[in-house]
């Protein structure tokens, strides 16, 4: 059985608390407590490791620093509330809420929770070709999946945001990231995903909460969408980690239809694929940035926009197949090309 990374860093811990030789300081041996009963659920993947489940709300300390955990919680839940288009606060994004794409407040397992946000940054992403911060994270999301504007990276609502994801992952060593965090990577088809056939199943399976149109379904108070429109002028625009379809197959594979899960999908892996291309073949706000994938070298096979280092199209790159382009750029690898 391979043990993961996680399952390394938390024996680790745990062996060193039980050996006679050492004894760790009391705020460490209640740390290394917490992991087993509430950072790392019981349940475990095929690999064998554990799968992260989030912290019960109930312990949020009744403290300040409490207060700012549950008001980014809030924040996460009811964006639109706060920063949507009729905003209490501000009106600097398009509607929808970070719920929308990060489901239960990012709590939910393989429900692109924030789990493993706080132990993995500040971390080196190729998108940027830089090392991130959380800030400049969230922040990519308020003009991406929120087709919006940066929020203050001083404000009251980013300060809290960031106490409820470092709260997500308090007994997560750094650096680790376990299996149920963020989403899934499917494996490749064979075959280009096809948005026809995308399209009957998201008529069978996806049009009765998210509408014909892919405009969703607001809440009786019309403010906050119950249902997250999937294409529109008030869906993520065009460079939005979702516009990938790896990622967006990978998200709905575990979540959807309503009431689907890791461990019971509604959808078969190809499904998926197919309605990832329909969704994202359809009409949508466009934005580019154009320092993305600085290195061309590190772009990822599905991302759909050129220039590229390979003589693939544009269209292949969005819909597929990818292993000839995976297979392209291993031999250019072993060849020694560098760009």
């Amino acid at each position: 059985m391979r043990i993961g990374p996680c399952l390394i860093l938390f024996l680790a811990l745990f062996f060193t608390m039980r050996s006679p030789r050492r004894e760790l300081p009391a705020p460490v041996l209640h740390l290394t407590a917490q992991r087993v009963s509430t950072g790392m659920g019981q349940e475990g993947n095929a690999a064998g490791d554990p799968i992260w489940t989030a912290p019960d709300t109930a312990l949020i300390p009744p403290t300040p620093e409490g207060r700012l955990i549950r008001y980014g919680r809030s924040l996460i839940a009811s964006t639109a509330v706060y920063l949507g288009p009729a905003g209490r606060l501000a009106r600097i994004s398009n509607g929808m809420s970070c719920q929308n794409c990060h489901l239960q407040a990012g709590s939910k397992s393989w429900g692109n929770n924030f789990g493993a946000v706080y132990s993995m940054y500040p971390r080196f992403r190729e998108r940027r070709g830089a090392v991130e911060t959380i800030v400049q994270r969230v922040n990519d999301c308020f003009e991406r999946s929120l087709n919006g504007k940066a929020l203050d990276s001083a404000s009251p609502e980013m300060r809290a945001m960031i106490a409820y994801m470092k709260w997500l992952g308090k007994d997560l060593p750094k650096g680790c990231k376990p299996a149920g965090s963020g989403i899934r990577q499917l494996k490749f088809m064979s075959r280009a995903a096809d948005p026809l056939k995308g399209s009957s199943i998201y008529i069978k399976k996806c049009m009765s909460c998210h509408g014909g149109n892919g405009e969703g379904k607001k809440d009786p108070a019309g403010i906050i969408y119950q249902y997250p429109p999937l294409w529109g002028m008030h869906s993520y625009n065009t460079a939005a980690g979702l516009y990938r379809l790896s990622r967006f197959a990978g998200y709905v594979m575990d979540n959807m239809p309503f009431g689907a899960s890791h461990q019971n999908p509604g959808l078969s892996e190809e499904e998926a694929w197919d309605i990832a291309a329909f969704v994202n073949s359809r009409p949508r706000p466009q934005k580019s940035f154009r320092q993305d994938w600085p290195n061309r070298a590190l772009k990822p096979a599905d991302h759909p926009f050129g220039p590229f280092m390979d003589p693939f199209s544009e269209a292949q790159h969005k819909y597929g197949p990818y292993d000839q382009i995976l297979a392209w750029k291993k031999r250019m690898t072993a060849s020694g090309l560098r760009h």
